[in-house]
């Protein structure tokens, strides 16, 4: 089995590696490529991971090359991890936004459209190259927006799926809490990329005795500490919303928090710079406890479940991803993408039923689809007024003023990444 990771210079990957060293029975890897531009960073997280594979014994080679037709030849499935701009591009977006009173963060919001902007058309290209390379393979998609970049490849024909972390770290969390294994609870997890709710924390699969109330009332204030969110909201809504929702929930308090510290890309940055230092290392075998800071907790368990699932060799029988809404929630349309359980096998993922969900996140959901949608005809097709359209159908913006201002200050902030403008 051949797995290529674009992107495969990020400082996530020893991350990535790890996983695969650890759960070869589950994904056994004959050859894993890490591809991406940057020589120097490939260069430093291709000899860690080697060190990594020899730690563990695992006995696939691992190679490293900037040819990206190269490095898709021949794959099984490539996974997409990719940042275009890089952390100064994100920078921006978490910076920007903020000068109008609105949150400055990657993945919503007005900077999330200015990372959907320059990243589609990039993701649309390799997966034209992956395709002609080899039609068969699985493309899963890691890189944010992970709902609109995934919605771009399933529209254009990829055999895609998208994948994020949050639903896999919240299992770990209530596991912890209930002092279970992670593979006997079952989120009833329901939404969006980023935007989603577990409505139900369930005993064994997805007909299992749901102990959310019970964990609400012994763990609430846990919890809600953790999403930096009341209890008392919590208790009101008898669900667990992703701790992306604080953006929707407590806006005003976000963005005067993040106008009192540094931004998160500067954090990351600097974590970066750290983490590249040790990864030069030649003694270091194992991956770094700072790593953990970087974030994507859990994403190596996750992917590893999902290209075997794909690849039909095992991986769990359900498992959160992203994917087409199919009729899933009837208040969206077929094309949408939503995160929700999925059973997945070889055929790609297909959604589980999901119990009618409240007015108060359907509504919220509905907007944000018909946002991602507007992002999605901006990123595909440029032009101004697209950007606006967009922009004012986002619930962090929806006002015509901010919505002009924000409008201006992406394009002159990401013109050399957007070949319209």
């Amino acid at each position: 089995m051949k797995l290529t990771v674009v992107g495969g210079g990020s400082t996530y990957t020893p991350e990535l590696v790890d996983g695969f060293a650890r759960l070869r029975d589950t994904l056994p890897i004959e050859e894993l490529v890490l591809t991406d531009p940057a020589q120097d960073r490939l260069d430093l997280v291709g000899g860690l991971s080697r060190r990594i594979f020899t730690r563990q014994g695992h006995p696939g080679r691992i190679t490293t090359t900037t040819d990206l037709d190269a490095a898709v030849d021949g794959a099984d499935a490539v996974l997409l991890q990719l940042r275009v701009g890089g952390q100064a591009a994100r920078q921006q977006d978490e910076t920007w936004p903020l000068e109008c009173g609105c949150v400055g963060q990657e993945t919503t919001g007005a900077g999330g459209l200015a990372k959907a902007l320059r990243t589609v058309p990039v993701v649309l290209d390799i997966a034209e190259r992956v395709r002609r390379a080899n039609p068969r393979a699985w493309i899963i998609d890691f890189t944010n927006p992970v709902g609109i970049v995934t919605r771009a490849l399933l529209q254009a024909g990829h055999k895609a799926v998208g994948l994020c972390n949050v639903a896999i770290g919240l299992q770990r969390k209530f596991a912890a809490l209930l002092a279970l294994e992670p593979s006997a609870l079952h989120l009833d997890h329901v939404g969006l990329n980023h935007l989603t709710w577990e409505t139900g924390v369930r005993l064994g699969g997805p007909e299992g005795e749901d102990v959310l109330p019970q964990l609400l009332t012994d763990h609430g204030a846990t919890i809600a500490a953790d999403l930096r969110l009341p209890p008392s909201l919590l208790d009101t809504l008898g669900v667990v919303p992703s701790y992306y929702l604080r953006y929707f929930y407590a806006h005003d308090e976000v963005v005067r928090e993040l106008r009192t510290k540094p931004s998160r890309a500067a954090e990351v940055a600097d974590m970066e710079r750290r983490l590249l230092a040790m990864y030069a290392d030649p003694a270091l075998d194992e991956k770094p406890e700072l790593l953990a800071q970087r974030g994507g907790a859990y994403y190596s368990e996750a992917a590893v479940d999902l290209a075997a699932a794909l690849l039909g060799g095992g991986g769990t029988p359900y498992q959160v991803v992203n994917t087409y809404n199919h009729g899933t929630l009837p208040f969206l349309p077929d094309d949408a993408v939503i995160e929700v359980q999925a059973a997945v096998g070889a055929k790609g993922a297909a959604p589980l039923p999901v119990h009618p969900v409240d007015p108060l996140y359907a509504g919220l959901m509905a907007d944000v689809t018909a946002y991602e949608q507007l992002a999605l005809d901006a990123a595909l097709h440029g032009g101004r007024t697209r950007v606006f359209r967009a922009l004012l159908a986002h619930p962090l913006v929806a006002q015509y003023a901010y919505a002009e201002t924000l409008t201006d200050r992406l394009i002159a902030h990401n013109r050399e990444h957007l070949a319209w403008a």
